[in-house]
């Protein structure tokens, strides 16, 4: 079934569309994530599929309710982990867990959440004694313990070290086999390709990429062959191949549509001087390679400065 379905969506501030002519669908228990530079329209788009914004025109149905009248009973089946959410201080990690089960109708045991988000050592520690990865854990917490059947996660592990994203990367995972639904918004471009069953890349409030990370990646064709030179070798005198090598520190990348060709000229030509190529390798397009070349760079400013809240809106919680 659809869980999340979005149509010509718009929303304008004055003169200016922050979103434009967006349309989707996001499946139940799908992984999904959203991506684009800053002020794409990303925090719009998703603030408006919350509840927390209105859109100016477009059809949008979540969960098969609208989420700009959905209300309560709307917002009891959703989970919103914010970039940045402010707590009380002198709460301890399980208080606050329980205070917010709470507000659920349904929710998950409070120490079954924390030992899933990895705070199990830190169950009785206060809030102000946590680190910047701690809080993030706990933001994790508190959008999972009301059960929700469509999560939001917003730069889910900003702040995370190496270990704790895999761990937060396994709880996005066990979240799918359970049939949540994940929206998710990332900077982190391994993290997509991880995670998301489908992933769409916006521009200036446009869509201009829809698929799986394998999808997008396959169409474009170009391969990046790298290598090192041999000692006492300049890349002068290699032989010549399908595109011109370009230095990448110690090594020399050449991008090319032909890369079986120009592996077979390299390592021809390194046998027949009786040469060893270091470090010599092919590697397919990745999911960041197509963002890159879609979006082509820095677009300006965040999108929340961009993009204020008029008088009609509401005003954006975890709640």
């Amino acid at each position: 079934m659809t869980a999340v379905e979005v149509e010509q969506l718009r929303k304008e501030y004055g003169q200016v569309a922050a979103v434009d002519d967006l349309s989707f669908t996001i499946e139940e228990g799908e992984v999904f994530a959203l991506l684009g530079p800053n002020g794409a329209g990303k925090t719009t788009t998703v603030e408006i599929l919350e509840g927390h914004r209105r859109r100016t025109t477009g059809r949008v149905r979540v969960l098969g309710q609208d989420p700009q009248t959905g209300g309560r009973e709307f917002r009891e089946r959703i989970g919103i982990v914010l970039q940045e959410a402010g707590f009380d201080e002198d709460f301890s990690v399980r208080e606050l867990v329980r205070l917010h089960r709470g507000l659920y109708p349904r929710s998950l045991g409070v120490d079954e959440v924390i030992d899933q988000v990895g705070l199990s050592d830190k169950r009785d520690a206060r809030i102000k004694t946590l680190s910047g990865g701690q809080r993030r854990r706990l933001d994790l917490a508190l959008g999972l313990v009301g059960a929700p059947e469509l999560l939001f996660l917003d730069e889910p592990t900003t702040g995370f070290d190496p270990s704790a994203r895999r761990r937060a990367w396994d709880l996005v995972e066990g979240l799918r086999t359970l049939g949540t639904t994940v929206v998710l918004t990332t900077h982190y471009m391994d993290e997509a390709e991880h995670l998301a069953d489908r992933v769409a890349i916006v521009v200036a409030g446009r869509l201009v990429a829809l698929g799986t990370p394998a999808e997008l990646a396959a169409g474009q064709q170009d391969a990046v062959v790298s290598f090192r030179l041999p000692a006492q070798v300049a890349v002068s005198d290699l032989p010549a191949l399908d595109g011109v090598p370009v230095a990448d520190g110690l090594a020399w990348e050449l991008t090319t549509a032909r890369p079986t060709a120009v592996l077979h000229t390299l390592t021809g030509w390194a046998l027949e001087k009786g040469l060893e190529m270091p470090a010599l390798s092919v590697r397919r397009p990745s999911l960041e390679d197509v963002y890159l070349r879609l979006v082509g760079g820095p677009t300006g400013d965040d999108e929340s400065a961009a993009t204020p809240a008029s008088a009609g809106d509401s005003v954006r919680s975890g709640r």
